[in-house]
């Protein structure tokens, strides 16, 4: 575990592993551009169903960017259109990846932490667990799309709030405002996440990708809405042979085997 950004696969299930628990897995630019590798990577992978994102040491989920580089990297016009230009491969990438994506939390959640946990489809959390955007106590703004997500997530009044008091939330308030899909025991986190993943794994391939996809569509004004891909992504469904082995498996009272085919 030397490298700053950690990725395996296992059972169906992809892990990104935030590593730098020196600075509670504060993410560096270079961070940021492996992550974004390995979610492409994981994506790419027909055996990954369910992709984890989790920081180490167990005291930090992701505590945002490393303002130790901001003075160096980030302190022109130039630098802080490169940074965000980098970054934000990892964020837009795990927000755009058409696999389920889970964020496991433990302990602090700031900044662009709270940004890459609503980029995921799920969030859950531990009973230690803190969020914060303190955005507007460094003299920044979230940008457009970190801000969508968080709203999205809670609601244009909650977001509102986490943003502009920059204030910090306990995991049950997270709970609380829907920041969070699930709050459970500090000691139950990983097995309770990896049951949860596993749930969606064994489900049919196609059926869990074609409701990301049209979810998304969904989410968007309905004039907006792409009817031709949710239409092709029903179609995928229907004409698979998981749809043939699900009904099956459910006439004969037995789990099904589905292949993603």
């Amino acid at each position: 575990m030397s490298e700053k950004l950690v990725s395996r696969t296992e059972n169906g299930i992809g892990w990104i592993i935030f590593n730098n628990a020196e600075k509670r897995n504060a993410v560096s630019l270079q961070m940021a551009k492996r992550a974004a590798e390995c979610i492409r990577e994981h994506e790419e992978n027909d055996e990954v169903r369910v992709l984890i994102i989790k920081g180490e040491g167990g005291k930090s989920f992701v505590s945002g960017a490393d303002i130790s580089e901001f003075e160096k990297i980030r302190s022109t016009p130039e630098g802080v259109k490169m940074y965000e230009t980098t970054s934000n491969q990892m964020y837009q990438g795990l927000r755009d990846c058409a696999k389920t994506t889970i964020a496991m939390i433990q302990g602090y959640c700031m900044g662009g932490g709270v940004a890459l946990a609503c980029a995921c489809d799920f969030r859950i959390c531990s009973k230690d667990a803190i969020f914060s955007v303190p955005a507007a106590r460094l003299g920044i703004s979230y940008g457009p799309n970190h801000t969508r997500w968080v709203v999205e997530a809670v609601g244009p009044s909650s977001a509102k709030e986490i943003l502009m008091t920059a204030r910090r939330y306990s995991a049950e308030e997270a709970h609380g405002i829907g920041l969070v899909n699930h709050l459970v025991e500090n000691s139950e986190l990983e097995d309770f996440t990896i049951q949860y993943a596993a749930t969606i794994v064994k489900n049919a391939p196609l059926s869990v990708l074609a409701a990301k996809a049209i979810a998304r569509q969904v989410s968007k004004i309905s004039g907006d809405w792409d009817q031709d891909l949710c239409s092709e992504w029903m179609k995928k469904c229907t004409s698979s042979q998981d749809y043939k082995e699900g009904r099956r498996a459910f006439m004969e009272k037995r789990l099904p085997n589905f292949t993603g085919v």
